[in-house]
């Protein structure tokens, strides 16, 4: 009964956390992914954290396996899959969940180092590798020409989930009638 109401105090606070995370995926109570990197990134990867029934006082179970991951070379994930078990095993009795995740943002370079950069562009000729990561890489440039007031600006037009607001595009009539000649290009 311990493990329980640790895991759901842990449950409670993860979703306070990552409230609003994109990068964070509650698959099921017991099942976690979080996203290290964006999405456009080729050194992006993504964590699957899954509680047993006796957990914290046992290792959670770690995996890589998501489809995110496909252009990772299997050594690379298994050198993250390691790194994170010595993290489990300092932690083990105590809610880390958060900790893993954090640890995993904080050491992405460290854990990606050995990754090939090229992996997209040798996969290109597969049609389930290459064409979605194509369009992934430009909308990455788009994001970096945005400077901070754009961001800002986009941001205050979105919600809390990322999208926009009904009507955000709709023309005033009223102001379009008073201007519409004078304006035009």
């Amino acid at each position: 009964m311990a493990a329980n109401e640790d895991q759901e105090m842990e449950l409670e606070a993860l979703r306070s956390i990552y409230e609003g995370d994109r990068c964070f995926r509650e698959l099921s109570p017991v099942s976690f992914q979080y996203r290290i990197g964006e999405n456009g990134d080729p050194k992006a990867f993504l964590i699957e954290v899954s509680w047993p029934e006796t957990y914290p006082q046992t290792a959670p179970v770690l995996s890589m396996d998501a489809f995110f991951n496909n252009t990772i070379s299997s050594t690379v994930k298994k050198s993250i899959l390691d790194k994170l078990m010595v993290e489990v095993e300092a932690n083990l009795g105590t809610a880390m969940t958060y900790t893993l995740f954090e640890y995993a943002k904080d050491n992405k370079e460290l854990f990606m180092e050995n990754q090939p950069v090229h992996t997209v562009t040798s996969a290109s000729n597969s049609i389930a590798i290459g064409t979605p990561d194509v369009p992934a890489s430009k909308k990455k440039d788009k994001k970096e020409q945005l400077s901070k007031t754009q961001k800002r600006k986009l941001a205050d037009k979105t919600d809390h989930k990322g999208e926009l607001p009904r009507g955000w595009n709709w023309v005033d009539v009223i102001k379009l009638s008073k201007t519409g000649s004078k304006d035009d290009e």
